[in-house]
């Protein structure tokens, strides 16, 4: 057998002249942006800093979470306090009368460690509360990239397991809004249509959460050998794609929420019955 070799071609070499381009680090707040690149983070670390002072102060309260059918999400599921309604009856007599008690001070950690470790919000106050970086192209007050691989920001991912709490939450808080509708008998008042339309936004924004994406089906290879799942996985997509928007609704219904069963508690503001 004969072997068969192609012709060598030559081709002249282009000399493409060398430019280094030095990593420059700006000073913070430094851009060439000419947009109004800060009134994001401004309006986030406003958004962030009204929940936070108000969610810190009504957990604090322990009174006023309850009005008639209706029971504060802050204070949902009730562990202790309310003798006649609480899980496990009232304030314990060993607890010590110089530190603050609040049912709520029991369970906002897991609805709040998930959202504070939400993908979302990560992005929205690293950049408003810590300026890393404000914006992108803007100068940041750091000299390195450190990252989510030290402490304490590797324990962002422990986000996935607060997930799983945070649909547990979901059934409770349903559970509370169908509770919302009887008087004993079945009515519809504003503040019943509140708890539901809480309820319906913070589904929007777990459902649409990006763990949930990835557990729906996100490390599948082929989505027709797994139908059920393809669907899932759509649905949580769907969702996905308007997250930030799901965030920032459920943020506001949940605060106001409260805002409106402690109003009513109060006498502050009328319930009005629709039918």
């Amino acid at each position: 057998m004969s072997s068969f070799n192609a012709p060598r071609i030559d081709v002249p070499r282009i000399d493409v002249p060398r430019v280094d381009v030095p990593l420059v680090r700006g000073r913070f707040g430094q851009t060439a942006r000419r947009d109004f690149w800060w009134v994001t983070p401004l309006l986030v670390f406003l958004g962030f800093s009204t929940f936070i002072v108000y969610s810190t102060w009504a957990a604090f309260q322990g009174n006023h979470y309850r009005f008639g059918p209706y029971l504060s999400p802050f204070y949902s599921p009730e562990l202790l306090g309310d003798a006649q309604h609480a899980w496990f009856g009232a304030k314990p007599g060993w607890f010590p009368a110089w530190l603050p008690f609040s049912g709520a001070l029991l369970i906002l950690w897991a609805p709040g460690g998930f959202r504070f470790t939400c993908y979302y919000y990560r992005g929205a106050y690293y950049k408003a509360f810590w300026a890393d970086p404000p914006s992108c192209t803007v100068g940041e007050p750091r000299k390195k990239y450190l990252g989510e691989r030290s402490f304490p920001l590797i324990l962002q991912n422990v986000h996935r397991y607060f997930l799983y709490l945070a649909l547990i939450f979901l059934v409770l808080l349903a559970h509370d809004a169908w509770e919302g509708f009887w008087w004993p008998g079945f009515e519809v008042h504003l503040g019943s249509l509140v708890l539901l339309l809480n309820v319906i936004l913070l589904g929007s924004y777990t459902f649409g959460c990006h763990s949930l994406r990835h557990l729906a089906g996100g490390f599948l290879d082929r989505f027709s050998r797994s139908p059920v799942r393809k669907t899932a996985y759509d649905c949580v997509s769907c969702l996905n794609r308007r997250h930030m928007m799901w965030a920032w609704l459920s943020l506001f219904t949940v605060g106001f929420s409260d805002l409106y069963v402690r109003m009513c508690s109060m006498g502050i503001w009328r319930d009005w019955r629709i039918f």
